[in-house]
Order: structure tokens, then sequence, then C-alpha cells
């Protein structure tokens, strides 16, 4: 009678425990697949160590010689295989037995026993086995593997196939901090759940407990030896599924483990399959959610990971079955836009001007700015805070809320900013709505920036809750570092302190400080707050005090105000808000600088503001906001305040709508009017001046179109920003340029290339630069159609100096008269191309700009023989002789275009 053949099987190996002993998963029947242990027939293979027993002393084991490698040989062989498989159980025998196959049938298919005893990785049994022809088969390759001395039969060398494991590391965090974020190669040993795994590192098998980053899953709950408990009763929905889906994908493959933290000595790092990073599945696939505090440890990829779980969240998968998005929903222009910064409110808290004029508080989202420490809080934390003291400003009391404003506002005072609308925190507890944005500026996160320096910190929230920053990742990150660093509000030491004086309304500190005050020719401040068109309240770095200060030399309308106790308002006078609005546009926050003249008998400080180098008072008076006080008749600025009134007269703005001119001078009547000059003035901005005496200006007519056209090539570059090193700059290319001062985006033409160097000109400012070419960027053809604004000139019948020094100096003088101010400009004759004008300072009764250089002795006359330039040679030469005989400067030494000029020894 025949022995009955086993019967065969098909499934797939899920796992090797030994060299001959592996777990195989059969086919699945309404549930999880049914697993079984089969252990190679007739054949032993080397026992791998084992770490040691809780409790037992000495019960960890070494690995026989060779006992990895047959493990690494059907690992690598039969994990994630579908097979072919045989099983028995021998009578008194707990174990399966069996052979294993890889093909599509038993008589043609690799018989793995074979090709393990055939590699000299195992011992074929001789006492107690079946004898027949499959054993005689092992016996001979058996025999054949020793003869060739292979694996275990090697003649020597033993001793150095035997791992090295180090079951356990002492010092966890210094463990991480060594591997410095590189990926290890690793094997995954074991998958508790699905977002914890035991692993081996390569090649130093170091034996750890890994919690995936990121990331965590429904976990079993655990019985009482603090095992994961597997029975129908404690199941946790979907903590199966999450584990057989880690194991189906990780289980004894070869990835690559990166370590980024410790938690509870357990180690938590990022694993990567060569078919990507496992958390990002487990979150799309709806196993896993997002954790906060582990995100902050990523390297690299958290953006990928949230959108792997919004793609589960939206489509309700698994454990998001039941979710419910949290916040209001925005969408285009109230989600994104763009505005300017006109006011740090505080250390979290903006007020933004949009594109239509109007000014809205937005908040940076998920970051709280630095509070105030009460003592004992950590003790009594249920107890409210005690009073604070008569007299405390947050701003300078609570350390580092000072250095979190300043950031803020030497950032972004001013500039333009681009703002995502992340949520809107709805009104609560008597605290209005709060719109919560992220806000960025030439692509910097400004929250993440202000939090990575300490000025900050993460607001922390329940794990369901969306409403959150859309750089939340991030933020954590940035947070993480500071704390590292001891950054700002994380620091130990060195805690800075403001011990501000408050001058305003106190007289007697008043008239203490105001000796030093008058005493510098200029003071620097910062405006921090605006109570009327000429009231201001500054904050004096330098002597450490605030003080109330009033614009010297004009009338300016006061806006409405609370009246007396604050229960009535006081009505403004005509246009005083409107002043009040010009002067916080200018001077809020901004840092200015002051002359203090004198004082009144409150003890507000009377003085001279320039913000940007422009006189505040002359400027409000040009505006047609304040008229010019009698007071100013007595000062070097009187000048400056009669011509800005005049012109405001003239234009009948604001305060002078209603002005009738009273007796106005006939004009002079030109005498020859045969062969003159002819003059008719334009209006320009002179922008740039260069060596040659040469100078570049915009006409003041042409400005509107020219912020149209900045405007429009602004928001073009901002929804649609150019991609680095794909424009390739050529010679006299027009082409758009980032300037390096401001990073915005001008129109300028290519002069020169050289490398990665491209010098441009920008050919509305007439300045030129040279910048690297990934800062350059093809220019849209819809900005190419309108002419350079800027326009070449020199300046007529001037020469300059050959004395290298003068030269300098006169070109540095011109400057400083022309650069930035609105002249009027005649063009007198052309040379080629080049047009020749004068300029005329109508600020100044019309003073010629060359003749005052020429009467300085800075300039030099040229003697033009044009008939009808002869009447302005004749002025200039005059200007020229009178700085000869009061040897000015380049006369200093007598007349210099004397060739034989006798005190220079030349002639003899």
């Amino acid at each position: 009678m025949s022995t009955p053949q086993p019967k065969t099987n098909r499934g797939i190996v899920k796992q090797v425990l030994s060299g001959d002993s592996v777990i195989i998963r059969g086919q699945p029947k309404g549930g999880p697949p049914p697993e079984k242990q089969v252990s190679l027939s007739n054949v032993v293979a080397p026992k791998l160590g084992r770490r040691a027993i809780s409790g037992v002393e000495d019960s960890t084991t070494k690995d026989e010689p060779y006992a990895w490698e047959a493990r690494e040989f059907l690992r690598k062989k039969l994990v994630g295989v579908e097979v072919l498989f045989t099983v028995e159980k021998p009578p008194n025998s707990t174990r399966e037995y069996g052979c294993i196959y890889i093909g599509k049938d038993v008589s043609t298919g690799e018989n793995v026993t074979e090709t393990l005893v055939s590699e000299g990785l195992a011992t074929v049994r001789r006492e107690g086995v079946r004898q027949g022809p499959e054993q005689t088969r092992l016996i001979e390759l058996e025999e054949a593997a020793k003869a060739a001395g292979k694996g275990k039969w090697a003649a020597s060398g033993s001793q150095e196939h035997v791992r090295d494991i180090k079951w356990t590391i002492d010092n966890p965090r210094q463990f991480v901090d060594r591997c410095g974020g590189k990926p290890m190669k690793a094997v995954i040993e074991h998958v508790r759940d699905g977002s914890t795994v035991r692993a081996f590192l390569l090649p130093d098998f170091y034996h750890i407990t890994l919690m995936i980053s990121a990331s965590t899953c429904p976990g079993f709950k655990l019985d009482n030896d603090g095992k994961p408990d597997t029975s129908t009763s404690a199941l946790v929905p979907y903590a199966e599924e999450a584990k057989f889906f880690v194991e189906s994908k990780l289980l004894q493959r070869d990835v690559e483990i990166v370590l980024e933290s410790v938690n509870n000595n357990n180690f938590v790092g990022s694993i990567i399959h060569p078919r990507g990073n496992i958390a990002e599945a487990l979150l799309k696939e709806g196993f896993a959610k997002c954790i906060d505090w582990s995100m902050a440890f990523l390297k690299s990829g958290a953006e990928k990971l949230r959108a792997a779980e919004k793609i589960a969240k939206e489509g309700r998968i698994r454990i998001w079955k039941d979710y419910q998005a949290t916040g209001l929903q925005l969408s285009g222009k109230e989600k994104e836009y763009t505005a300017t910064v006109v006011e740090v409110v505080n250390g979290d808290a903006l007020m933004v001007k949009l594109a239509d004029g109007t000014v809205k508080k937005i908040f940076l989202a998920s970051i709280r700015p630095p509070r105030e420490q009460q003592k004992g809080a950590e003790e009594k934390p249920n107890e409210p805070p005690p009073p604070r003291p008569k007299g405390f400003r947050p701003l300078y009391d609570i350390p580092w809320m000072f250095e979190a404003r300043e950031f803020l506002r030497k950032k972004l005072i001013g500039k333009r900013v681009n703002v995502i609308v992340d949520y809107i925190q709805a009104a609560k507890d008597n605290f209005p709505e709060k719109v919560c944005c992220t806000v960025s500026i030439g692509g910097v996160n400004v929250a993440e920036a202000m939090v990575s320096k300490g000025f900050g910190t993460v607001i922390r929230y329940r794990q369901d809750d969306d409403q959150r920053s859309s750089h939340y990742d991030e933020l954590l990150a940035a947070e993480m570092k500071a704390m590292k660093s001891g950054a700002g509000v994380h620091a130990k030491k060195n805690i800075p302190t403001h011990r501000v004086a408050d001058v305003a309304g106190d007289l007697t500190k008043a008239k203490q400080f105001l000796p030093f005050l008058q005493r510098a020719a200029r003071t620097e401040a910062v405006v921090e707050f605006v109570a009327s068109g000429s009231r201001l309240r500054l904050y004096i770095a330098k002597e450490t005090c605030l003080v109330t200060f009033l614009l010297a030399g004009i009338n300016c309308p006061r806006g409405s105000r609370p009246g007396p106790g604050g229960v009535s308002v006081v009505e403004g006078e005509p246009f005083g808000e409107e002043a009040l609005q010009y002067t916080k546009e200018k001077c809020m926050q901004r840092e200015v600088e002051i002359h203090v003249e004198s004082m009144d008998k409150a003890g507000n400080f009377i003085g001279w503001l320039w913000v940007d180098g422009h006189n505040l008072s002359v400027a409000l008076v040009e505006a047609g906001l304040a008229t010019v006080h009698f007071t100013a008749e007595r000062s070097d600025h009187y000048r400056a305040l009669k011509a800005a009134e005049d012109k405001a007269k003239a234009a009948r703005i604001k305060v002078w709508k209603d002005f009738v001119e009273e007796n106005e001078e006939e004009k002079k009547i030109e005498e020859d009017h045969i062969a003159e000059r002819k003059i008719d003035y334009q209006k320009v901005l002179v922008i740039e001046v260069t060596p040659e005496l040469h100078f570049y200006a915009q006409l003041v007519e042409q400005g509107p179109k020219l912020e149209q056209l900045m405007s429009k090539i602004r928001q073009e570059f901002l929804a649609n920003p150019p991609l680095a090193g794909a424009y390739t700059p050529k010679r006299g290319d027009l082409c758009a340029a980032k300037f390096v001062y401001d990073e915005e985006w001008y129109r300028a033409r290519v002069e020169k290339v050289s490398g990665s160097k491209v010098s441009v000109f920008y050919i509305d400012y007439g300045n030129r630069e040279t910048l690297d070419s990934s800062r350059c960027a093809a220019l849209p053809s819809s900005f190419q159609a309108d002419k350079p604004y800027a326009h070449e000139y020199g300046l007529a019948c001037a020469l300059l100096p050959t004395d290298e020094e003068y030269k300098e100096e006169a070109i540095r003088q011109f400057g400083q008269d022309v650069q930035n101010r609105n002249l009027n400009l005649n063009v007198e004759y052309r040379v080629g191309t080049l047009s020749y004008a004068t300029l005329v300072d109508p600020s100044s009764n019309d003073d010629d700009i060359a003749k005052t250089l020429i009467v300085d002795g800075l300039l030099l006359c040229e003697n033009r023989r044009e008939k009808r330039l002869q009447k302005l040679v004749s002025e200039y030469q005059a200007a020229q002789e009178t700085a000869k005989k009061n040897h000015t400067n380049v006369w200093m030494y007598g007349d210099i275009t004397e060739d034989d000029a006798k005190e220079f020894g030349l002639g003899r």
C-alpha cells in the first residue's frame, strides 16, 4: 500500500522566523487571511540569538554561526512571494513540517529546502526521518556543499558569521543626534500595530522599537501582561486592518529609517520604502491621523502628510467616515490677497491697507505673542492673576514683547505682503471676531520667522481641530528650533528689561530732557501714536523715553476727539481727519528724525520732524492740510514752508479750496523777443545723477501712468512668480529684474552678461545694477509697449572742473540739490541724441541749479556761441566771476583758466 501524498497548498510568505521556519499567509475567506507556521522538513538551520526574557537573568542567547545568513537567504528569496507548500504534522509534535516550492507547480518549481542545503546553510537530519528519494537527494546536496566549503561548512571563520546584536541602546537621544537625520538601512522584524514596529538597523544590528513619525493609527488594548489584546471583544475599530496594511507592505522588507526623535525610550522616525513613505500611505488610506507633536520632528515632507490626511478626510475614508469640516470656508479674494502693513498692533496683530483703501485688522494664525509670567502661577493655576501695578505698559514691561513688536515693525511697516486667510475665530467672551492669516513677504512666512527667534509660541489644538495655520507644521519646527537654542521667550537668562520714562504731560521730567534734545542736531525716534496731523507720541531710544511731540511752524486742523472725562466728543475742524490720516500713513511706527526747539507749558516738545528725509511740516503745508504759523519766519525752514504754501494756494487744495488771490503782481514782459531762447518748462522729478554731469528725470505728468504700470507688473509677478533659471538674459534684451533694495520687479535692459552676473539698466528709473541671472525674468509682452519713463539729459552751459576732488564734490553737491526733487526743466539745445537742459527750483524763487553751483565754485561756465543762449551764458559768466573774486572752491588759488599762472611756478 503506497504512502498518501500530502496536499499541496498555495499562499504568500509573510515572515521568515529562522533559517528553517516561515509563516505563510493563506487565501482570505471573508475575514483576515489564515496564517500557518511551516518548518522545513528533514533539515535543521543554525539558531538565531534571542533577547533577554523579562525577569530572567542571563537569558540572552547569541546566534549560532550562519544563523543570520540562513534567515536572510530565505527572507530575501521568499518574503512577499507566492509559493506552493505541503504540510504534515508528525505524531506527538506541536509543529507542522513541509516543503516549499517557488513556481507554478511542484514538479517544476524550485525546492527551497534543497536550495538551502546546497548553499551550506542547513544540516540534513539523519535520524528519525523517513528514508526515500527526497532524503537521499538532500544528503547528496549536503555532501556537495561540504566538499565545496559552502556556508557553515567553510573551513574557518565561523565566528565572523555571528552577529553582535545591540538589544538595548543606553542613551537613545544621543544615538539619534549621532545619526544626524541620515537614512539607515534596516529590516522590519515585527509590526506591533499600524504605527509601531521593531527593526534591526544595519549593518551594526541595533534592535529598536520605532514609532512612525507624524502619524498614529488605532492601537490595540493591552491585556493584563501589558501585551496587545487581539481578542474580538477588545478590538479597536481599524486597528487590525492598519496592522495588516503595514505588515503587508513592510514586514521583513528592506527599508530605510530616518531617526528623528525619542519618546519614552522608543525611537520616533520615518520609514522609507522604495515605493514611498509608509506614513503617507497610512494617512491617505484613512488608517492614521497626523499628530502635531511628532510632525515638528520631521526634516521634510510634512506638507505631503497633511495633504494625504486631507484626501482621506474629504473622502470620509475609514477612521474619517464621520468627519465634519470645522471653521468658515473661504475662497477667491477673501482667501488670498495682497495688502500694505500700516501698523503693528502687537506681537500677533497687524493693521493692513487693502487695494481699495480700506484698513482691516488681521492676526497671525496659530501663534501667541510673549505673555506676562505671573509669579506663583504654576503653584496656583486656578487663581486669577494679581492686579498689574500702576503705569504698567505691556509693550515695555512684558519681556520680549517689545522685541517681538520691533521685529515685525522693522520687517513689515510700509511693505506689501501676501495674506492667506487660514480661519476666522468667532467672537467669544467679549472678544471680537479674529481673522487669522498666514502673512508672507518675499516668500518668507512672517510668523515662522518670528517663532524661530523666540518672539512668539505656537498654539496647541485638539487633534480634530482644523482651525489652524496652513503652515502649522513649519511653525512647530521653528518653535522647536527656538527652544533648543534658548532664543527669546525660551531663554533662561539675559531676559531684556526696558526702563522707559514716560515724559508726556510731565512738565518736571520734560524740563530734564529738554537740554539733551535741544543740543542734538537730529535725534532718531519711532512714532508710537498719531493723535492729530501735527501731534505725535514718540519713543526716543537714545534717551529711553516717551514724549509728546508737536510739529513746529504750522497750524494744522485737528480731528474729532473725546471730550473731558471721555463723556462727549469734541467735533473736529475741517480737514482735521484728513490731516490725521496723512500723518498716520506717512509716520505711524516709522523711524523718524526730530530736532527739538522748545517746549510748551504742558511739557510737550515742539520741533521739526523728518520722515524718509522729508520735513513733515513742509509736506503737510504742501498737501494743503496745514498753514504756515508766524513763528516759522525766524526758522531756517521758512523759505520751504512759504514755497509749499504758495504752491497749495495756487492749486486751491484742501484748506485753500476757497482761497482768493489778492493783488497778484503782473509778470515781467521780456525785453528782447528776437533770437530769444524759448522757455517751456516741464515739471520733472530728477531720479539719478551720473559722474558725467548727466541726469535722469521723469515727467511729473507721467507719474500716474508709471505707478499704474508698476502696480500691474507686481500683480503679474505675484500671481505668476517666475521660475528661477528659466530665463537666459542676453545683451540688449528688455527683461524684468528684481531690485536688491526692495525685492520688487522693474523693467530693465540687459547691458552686459558675464557668467551668472548680469548688468542691467532700469529704464524707468535711470539706475544701474549688477545682479545674479536668477534675479532676472522674461518681461511679458504687454509691459514692453510703454516707452521708458526715465529720460537722460545733460546740464546745459556748465562744465565739470578737471581736478578729480572738485569734480567728485561737484557731482555730490549737484545730486544733493536735485535728486528726488520736483524741478522745472527747460531743454536748451541738443548734442547728437542727448538733450541739454537747465533746471530751476520752483520752491526757491526759481533758483537756477547750475548757476548756483557756478557761484559756489563747483562748476564752470561753458561758452556756448548760440545767439539765443548768450543771455544765459552771460548770467553764468557773471556767476563765475563772483566765484573767482571770492576764491570759492576751484578758484581757491586763483584763476585756474590761466595757463601761465606764476603762483604755480609755470612759464619760467
